[in-house]
């Protein structure tokens, strides 16, 4: 079990511990949060107590033989469309890679409470902006998604985190609390998640 305590302000360094910490443990690495009345966010892997929730699910990648073969095999499905993607948008295949693994894991009818859909999590709002009418068409969605990173990449001048971080938590977001990282564990946690994958893929010489 993990359980990790940090001021507000510098929580993605905890959420880079907790998710090193738990990648070779776990075959998901649910990382759980809630803040007290201290401002201090805590972290665990299990949730002691109601106050937990979950901010994170890592997708199965080191959960075994046959897990890791599954979760392979879904990724390795969408190499094509993901480097098509890529290519059209000229962002890094290994990047878009990443963010698919950590939105929805590889399922491309995944749909979020939030109402978010498709292998990369569109909301109802990015998919008018960038014409996606259907968001469970794998190769319409990468398209809606790539093109969505790439304009954030270019709105904060190729600052791969801020433009993450306005990927999970919107560009509002980022603005309002001074160009940084929001201070939403949500987004403290998906943004040194997808970097982790994206530098796993990088070394691995996925696309």
């Amino acid at each position: 079990m993990l359980v990790y305590s940090q001021p507000m302000g510098s929580t993605r360094w905890a959420i880079c511990i907790a998710l090193s910490l738990t990648g070779a443990q776990s075959a998901v690495a649910d990382i759980f949060a809630f803040t007290d009345s201290a401002g201090v966010t805590h972290y665990s892997n299990v949730p002691v107590d109601h106050r937990y929730v979950r901010v994170l699910s890592e997708p199965l990648v080191d959960a075994g033989p046959t897990a890791g073969a599954d979760w392979r095999a879904r990724s390795s499905s969408y190499t094509g469309l993901i480097q098509e993607a890529a290519r059209q948008a000229a962002v890094s295949p290994a990047l878009l890679r990443a963010m698919v693994a950590v939105e929805s894991g590889f399922d491309p009818l995944a749909v979020s409470p939030k109402g978010a859909q498709g292998l990369m999590q569109l909301l109802p709002a990015t998919m008018r902006r960038y014409g996606v009418d259907h968001p469970f068409d794998p190769r319409e969605n990468l398209r809606g998604g790539a093109s969505y990173i790439k304009d954030l990449l270019q709105r904060y001048g190729n600052d791969m985190e801020l433009a993450l971080a306005a990927y999970n938590a919107g560009e509002d977001a980022v603005n309002r609390y001074g160009k940084r990282i929001p201070p939403y564990a949500e987004t403290q946690a998906y943004v040194p998640a997808v970097l982790k994958f994206y530098r796993r893929f990088q070394s691995e010489h996925l696309p």
